[in-house]
């Protein structure tokens, strides 16, 4: 994938093969998926700070991880999210 000229490699989550770039009309199912991933990563951190809190055996780095994990898919989406609405607000101020 290019962007601004210069080769990025397409990524994904951690234990996720690369995604294909996507086009126009596979956007709403692209923004669902990456919501449910969202959802799963949250849902994993919340269920290891539950047995850690639980007393459990669970290691402390894998809770810790997996929250970090959680809060930087948070902070993505929030961006991705502010993007959006940015490019929104500039297409609503073009005149036609």
């Amino acid at each position: 994938m290019k962007v601004g000229g210069i080769d990025v490699p397409a990524v994904g989550l951690p234990g996720q093969s690369p995604r294909a770039p996507v086009s126009g009309t596979e956007f709403g199912a692209a923004l669902k998926e990456a919501v449910a991933d969202l959802e799963k990563v949250q849902g994993e951190a919340d269920r290891a700070v539950t047995k850690f809190a639980s007393g459990e055996d669970v290691d402390l780095h894998t809770v810790m991880l997996s929250v970090q994990k959680a809060e930087l898919s948070f902070r993505l989406m929030l961006e991705v999210r502010n993007k959006l609405i940015e490019a929104y607000r500039e297409v609503m101020r073009m005149q036609v």
